[in-house]
């Protein structure tokens, strides 16, 4: 079991899109194995490679009781919407409503290389999506509308995790906070 600390809010890895994956090799399977392990510790529906400061497209996921992992993503969305609570491993007890397309498709890889299309709805689609974003730089505040946005930056600046840690180091260990993303 390989455990890797969280980046927290404000580390730039968070903000920085991640490289494709090209090389299906040990390495990247024991990566599938970091996150996955780290995300079950936390515990969370959701981890994506660069919240363990790793810059590479890969997410895992944890919802209905089904693990699996997903390379290299490309995502159709539904035209459908949901709009519901939403956190983040990477911000650790927050959560706030977020509006997500109702259902999803991806497409990509598993850690072989091998051809992957994974459907889903509600929580499975939220998660698909937010870990996504992840690998895109784009964390779930900046989904919400302006107020919303304004009342999750407060939260975080007076979240203990964020004024316990300089912003140059934004590691933690896990979230104690419910299955967050």
């Amino acid at each position: 079991m390989s455990i890797k600390d969280i980046r927290l809010f404000g580390d730039p890895v968070l903000r920085t899109a991640a490289a494709e994956v090209t090389d299906f090799d040990k390495q990247l399977r024991v990566l599938v194995k970091d996150l996955e392990d780290t995300m079950l510790d936390a515990p969370g529906a959701g981890l994506a490679a660069p919240q363990i400061g790793v810059g590479l497209r890969v997410f895992t996921y944890w919802v209905d009781g089904v693990l699996g992992h997903l390379v290299n993503p490309v995502l159709d969305l539904s035209d459908d919407e949901q709009d519901g609570p939403e956190g983040c491993l990477s911000m650790p007890g927050l959560a706030f409503d977020t509006k997500r397309a109702l259902s999803v498709v991806a497409k990509g890889q598993n850690m072989w290389g091998e051809p992957v299309r994974l459907e889903g709805t509600q929580l499975l689609a939220r998660c698909v999506q937010h870990e996504t974003d992840h690998l895109d730089g784009i964390l779930f505040v900046d989904r919400l509308d302006p107020e919303a946005r304004r009342e999750a930056m407060r939260a975080i600046r007076e979240a203990d995790w964020f004024a316990d840690n300089p912003p140059e180091v934004r590691i933690s260990p896990h979230s104690t906070f419910g299955r967050a993303m």
